[in-house]
């Protein structure tokens, strides 16, 4: 018996990453999956974004488990679109149980000289984004009695941090937006809660121009994952550099299953104890 035997899981930025760890381990215990991806680049991103190559990737390793999984190429900042799949994942696979609120972007840059458009697509990707998934998703929640909505926050949703203003800006104001939500829907039985990760072992934190960030004293050259990684380990308490996105996972799946049936409103940081320094 699985965690999630039955059910049905929602999922944004599925391609790779935290969206991908997601589904698969939501389809080890027995979900099927809906899951969307951009699955192309935005021009304010400074890194490469997932592909569609890498969508059909998750597909995969989902039916490799053997679960069912609908999954489409599908922007956040279009409801429409959103909202679209959504009805045609349930319409295949029949409910939806669980929401997992995942796609998100970064960038870098000190909050006066950041441009319209650096602020403008964070704040559609990564909070207007989020309200979007859950607008679309609510219906089908109801329909099927209750459900689990996880919004994937960061400690930056938590805390604040220099060179972030739109990106802390969008993660705080996702916590806002669920709190909110849990209130709205919990007479529908549909919880609702933010997971809060440090730094994850992903494409967003393993690449150029974040280790230009974080180590701008070091020669190109000398900017590897070991260098870079002694960097990120004084962030936390524990003492690592970075959690897997496993890890996250864990904790999406919990917040997801009859084990946390009473939970709802709440922040989880899954951050080697950095929201606590």
């Amino acid at each position: 018996m699985g965690r999630l035997d039955g059910k049905v899981a929602f999922i944004t930025g599925a391609a790779r990453g935290q969206g991908r760890s997601h589904a698969l381990r939501m389809a080890q215990e027995g979900a099927d999956i809906i899951g969307v991806d951009i699955a192309e680049q935005i021009s304010t991103v400074p890194y490469a974004m997932a592909t569609q190559e890498d969508l059909d990737e998750t597909v995969r390793q989902v039916e490799a488990l053997d679960r069912r999984i609908v999954a489409r190429k599908v922007d956040v900042r279009d409801g429409e679109a959103l909202r679209a799949a959504v009805d045609e994942g349930v319409a295949e696979l029949g409910r939806l149980d669980i929401v997992a609120a995942n796609a998100g972007i970064f960038s870098s840059g000190a909050a006066e000289e950041l441009t319209e458009e650096q602020w403008g697509d964070m704040i559609e990707v990564n909070l207007s984004g989020v309200w979007r998934t859950c607008k679309v998703a609510i219906p089908h929640l109801r329909a099927a009695g209750g459900g689990s909505i996880i919004i994937t926050s960061s400690t930056a949703g938590l805390n604040g941090f220099p060179n972030f203003a739109h990106y802390v800006s969008a993660k705080h104001g996702v916590v806002g937006l669920m709190r909110t939500l849990a209130l709205e829907l919990a007479p529908d039985m549909i919880r609702v809660n933010s997971v809060h990760p440090t730094s994850v072992d992903t494409d967003m934190i393993q690449n150029e121009t974040m280790y230009e960030l974080f180590a701008p004293d070091l020669e190109p050259q000398q900017r590897t994952r070991e260098a870079l990684g002694e960097r990120f380990t004084t962030l936390n308490a524990l003492p690592i550099p970075w959690v897997e996105a496993v890890d996250i996972s864990n904790a999406v799946l919990f917040l997801a299953s009859d084990e946390a049936r009473y939970i709802t409103g709440v922040t989880l940081p899954v951050d080697a104890g950095q929201t606590t320094k």
